[in-house]
């Protein structure tokens, strides 16, 4: 399914009864609604970030609802659409803490090929109807894939922005993890502790600390 270490780690998911049921539904939505992302792109986050490669995770909700914005990684919007004001938040927060520019384009392909991980909890959506796909059976993969990480041997960092993103905390207990929480990068709420959070130099700081190449985070 994926083409990588993911296929062993996720063979128990992928080789169950259920899951296949759960794919047929969902392929069933893809050819009577309008879905995103592109059905080759819905499982982009881990077909570009193997799981022995993955030194970072950051956790999203669900895709993009509008058109041509989502390919399968969070936070990322496909080249030549319009930064997200989540994302225009993140790339403020990157400069104010690693002096890094704001990069022209929204896509975030180069930190998945570094090793981030962008992992949304649910990896479809209804055009125009966020968290339309929520509570169908995204969450039991995704949840597991959260699991395999929190089980690797090597230091990882989980970067959970918002509410939901920290709901996932309670499966990340092996102490050799990192997890870095703070408010969502939304308008809403990045004033509210985001800004400030210094999510990236921390990552780094860890990954070099734990004899691991920190992530390149300029696009």
């Amino acid at each position: 399914m994926i083409g990588n270490d993911w296929d062993d780690v996720l063979k128990v998911i992928e080789n169950s009864e259920g899951f296949k049921k759960f794919l047929y539904m969902i392929n069933d939505k893809y050819n009577h609604t309008t879905v995103y992302p592109p059905k080759n792109y819905i499982f982009n986050a881990l077909k570009l970030t193997s799981y022995k490669d993955t030194k970072v995770v950051i956790v999203g909700q669900d895709p993009y609802h509008g058109e041509g914005e989502a390919h399968g990684l969070s936070f990322s919007v496909q080249k030549g659409v319009k930064i997200p004001p989540s994302l225009q938040n993140i790339y403020k927060e990157l400069e104010n803490d690693l002096k890094i520019k704001p990069a022209m384009e929204g896509d975030l392909t180069k930190w998945a090929k570094e090793g981030v991980l962008l992992l949304n909890a649910v990896l479809t959506v209804e055009k125009d109807k966020p968290a339309s796909h929520r509570n169908l059976g995204w969450e039991l993969l995704t949840d597991y894939i959260i699991k395999a990480l929190n089980a690797k041997e090597e230091p990882v960092v989980f970067i959970l922005w918002g509410s939901f993103a920290k709901e996932k905390k309670k499966y990340i207990t092996n102490p050799k993890h990192l997890v870095l929480t703070s408010p969502h990068p939304s308008p809403f709420s990045a004033s509210s502790g985001f800004f400030g959070s210094r999510p990236f130099s921390k990552t780094n700081d860890f990954l070099i600390k734990n004899n691991l190449k920190p992530i390149d985070w300029k696009l």
